[in-house]
């Protein structure tokens, strides 16, 4: 087996905020925002909007009624601490970043180098309306 992603699926304080966001933000990562879907899952308990790509399905789900009113704290055991994507280069990163400041979202630190990860490591932070951490990296030298 390779290791490979096929979903992601992330709890959201507000699902309606939420999906005006990643219906910015997954675009820009190459989802199409066509293939976009909803559902409510009666079973679980939840709503969920899915942004479907070939190689990866993101999700983004209502919390339980119990959790509603909870914050969201990446340092907290089983939470997810931040999700990074690949982009193709450093000209990527700083375009992507680009559209971010156009759409207004959370920059956490612009892009630069972070040699403390490695020599060639090129990042830029954000983070999402409920305060999830995403980063957009490349590790290519230039």
């Amino acid at each position: 087996m390779q290791p490979q992603i096929d979903h992601i699926q992330i709890t959201v304080k507000n699902l309606n905020e939420a999906e005006l966001f990643y219906d910015r933000f997954l675009p820009l990562l190459g989802f199409d925002p066509n293939r976009k879907v909803k559902a409510h899952i009666a079973e679980h308990d939840f709503d969920v909007v899915e942004y479907t790509h070939p190689k990866l399905a993101f999700a983004i789900t209502s919390p339980r009624l119990a959790f509603a009113n909870d914050d969201v704290n990446r340092r907290k055991p089983g939470s997810l601490h931040h999700l990074a994507f690949k982009a193709e280069s450093r000209a990527q990163v700083d375009q992507l970043y680009g559209e971010l400041k156009k759409m207004e979202a959370m920059i956490v630190t612009p892009p630069r180098l972070y040699p403390e990860y490695s020599p060639d490591y090129y990042a830029v932070f954000l983070k999402d309306p409920d305060g999830i951490k995403f980063e957009l990296v490349c590790t290519k030298a230039e």
